[in-house]
């Protein structure tokens, strides 16, 4: 399986459009929740254009940030020189990780468990490179909660957004899916961001950490 995946049009609305409107409603703060606990060594799967990168905490030793669209990556290799921690990006797809069992203390997916091909093997795959005590980090945008925008998520899911939205999926179960997967949910904090009058698709999100079970 190539670790390469091409979005072009994706990435560069993404680097020049959505990933700033989502830094200007406060995605900051949730950021750093998400990664403030971290120690050690660390892996990033779906790491775009390296958002993530100047909130790691100094604890972490080292972070290797997976990701498959080159363009994207082309950003995040910019973004890791200026990282507070060390950061080396590679070519990598979350169903096919280019590291060793047991390789890292902690994982973390951030907005990539929408897009990836299979949810099943992608955390698989995570659990693999994960030491016995190793612990998954994540921050996802899952199926709503209100029947009516539900099923707008699954018609679109089921037409034109993965195909402009460079594969994302609006109503997956992200946290089943982590479950079903053979980790054990430790935390978990569901809310809607950004808060809008007008329900958005991808405005359900869930935040926390799982143990991998050995």
């Amino acid at each position: 399986m190539s670790g390469r995946i091409k979005h072009p049009v994706f990435a560069r609305i993404y680097a020049g459009y959505a990933g700033p409107s989502l830094e200007r409603a406060g995605i900051g703060v949730h950021r750093d929740r998400l990664l403030a606990d971290l120690t050690g060594e660390v892996i990033e799967i779906g790491a775009g254009n390296g958002l993530n990168f100047p909130h790691y905490p100094a604890p972490v030793t080292r972070v290797a940030a997976v990701e498959p669209e080159p363009d994207l990556r082309a950003l995040a290799e910019h973004a890791a020189r200026s990282a507070p921690v060390p950061v080396e990006v590679v070519e990598g797809r979350a169903e096919a990780l280019p590291f060793p069992d047991g390789s890292f203390d902690a994982a973390v997916v951030c907005l990539v468990l929408c897009s990836v091909t299979d949810q099943g093997i992608a955390l698989q795959e995570i659990s693999r490179v994960l030491r016995p005590d190793g612990t998954l980090h994540f921050f996802e945008h899952v199926r709503s909660d209100s029947a009516a925008l539900s099923r707008v998520q699954r018609a679109l899911d089921a037409t034109v957004w993965p195909l402009l939205a460079g594969g994302c999926h609006t109503a997956r179960d992200s946290a089943a899916a982590i479950t079903a997967a053979g980790f054990t949910i430790t935390e978990l904090d569901r809310f809607e961001f950004p808060e809008t009058r007008i329900p958005m698709p991808t405005q359900t999100h869930i935040l926390g950490t799982a143990h991998r079970v050995t």
